[in-house]
């Protein structure tokens, strides 16, 4: 562990150096990239320097306490009781700190929310997760930009696909894959009986054109008049856009923008995000059966978290949470969830590259 903070302790000094050469000043892509490289390896070489600077508070107090002052012997033991302290406290989080990143953390992210069982209620559920997102998304001062909806009569969503643009977006929000269950009295129910309702929710990462390389012959496109409710320019032309890639199956429809041109250029990028996510997926899928146990991203038809409106309650079963505050959450606090996800997710990585060693 020591010797990858030393590299990283002179890594930095490099990056120091190329930032004041005017070379690389003129440069905004090169800048760019060692500006992002310094913030990330910045904090670590702050905590080993704090580390390093324990273990000589520890040998300044040993060697105290090696001399015949008995006055200095209280003090120098205190000191050494800190350090050490400090010396373990420092050890954990320098640890936590190397654990390998996420590649994706620092995207912006694609969401997809779809109606599962129940029905209308199902899709009244989906507008309330939209909802939830948007306003936690405001909170981070993230911008929301929507793709694609198709609305019920009541307002609810069959499907609603979103972007989130902000730095660290999938970083937070990538633990929200999967299924959403709510436990309820819909609104379309008379007899005020509970009813328990799902949504399924993708998070994926957004990706530049370059990552991911698709041949336009492996594109069917189609061309049809946008649906839904409301809207003057709803039925009146065909701007709305499907894409089918014919390798995979995998179709895409976006129908948000009037212009043909940015409802392709959308789908294109929901398509990207897809195919990332499912090469993604072969790859996380060799790493997870070496794994015992995985927080992060699960498959996206696993149950995750319940939302029991009756009793105000929110259970998140990947870790066993339980929290009496469902209004808060649907009004966008979030974090209440994905910090204790994020806790318990580098705790086992944690766990697992201990035991590797």
């Amino acid at each position: 562990m020591f010797e990858k903070l030393d590299v990283f302790c002179k890594r930095l000094e490099e990056i120091n150096q190329k930032l004041c050469d005017p070379s690389v000043l003129a440069d905004t892509a090169q800048y760019t990239s060692l500006l992002k490289e310094s913030s990330s390896i910045t904090p670590i070489v702050e905590k080993y320097r704090q580390y390093r600077g324990a273990l000589q508070q520890e040998a300044d107090a040993l060697e105290m306490l090696s001399e015949n002052d008995k006055e200095l012997h209280e003090l120098a033991q205190e000191e050494l009781s800190q350090a050490r302290s400090d010396i373990e406290i420092f050890t954990e989080e320098l640890k936590l700190l190397l654990l390998p990143k996420d590649p994706n953390d620092e995207r912006s992210v694609i969401v997809e929310i779809r109606g599962g069982a129940g029905g209308e209620e199902a899709a009244l559920f989906s507008a309330v997760l939209y909802r939830m997102y948007s306003m936690y998304a405001e909170s981070r001062r993230w911008q929301t930009e929507l793709l694609n909806v198709n609305e019920t009569e009541l307002g609810g969503f069959k499907e609603i696909s979103f972007m989130i643009h902000g730095e660290g977006a999938y970083s937070r929000l990538k633990y929200e894959s999967g299924v959403h269950r709510v436990q309820r009295v819909p609104e379309t129910e008379t007899q005020g009986r509970i009813h328990t309702s799902t949504a399924t929710v993708a998070v994926l990462p957004e990706v530049d054109d370059v990552e991911i390389e698709i041949n336009p012959k492996d594109l069917q496109i189609d061309t049809f008049r946008s649906s839904g409710a409301g809207g003057q320019h709803i039925n009146k032309t065909s701007s709305a856009i499907r894409i089918t890639h014919l390798p995979t199956g995998m179709v895409v429809e976006c129908q948000d923008e009037r212009s043909q041109y940015k409802n392709k250029d959308k789908a294109m990028k929901v398509l990207r995000s897809r195919l990332y996510e499912q090469e993604q997926q072969k790859q996380d899928a060799e790493v997870a059966a070496q794994r015992k146990s995985q927080v992060g991203t699960g498959d996206r038809s696993e149950r995750i978290r319940t939302y029991n409106y009756p009793q105000g309650r929110i259970t998140d079963h990947r870790i066993g949470l339980t929290l009496y505050r469902l209004d808060d959450l649907l009004n966008g606090d979030l974090d209440q969830v994905i910090d204790p996800l994020i806790t318990a997710d580098r705790a086992e990585q944690l766990r697992e590259s201990t035991e590797e060693e």
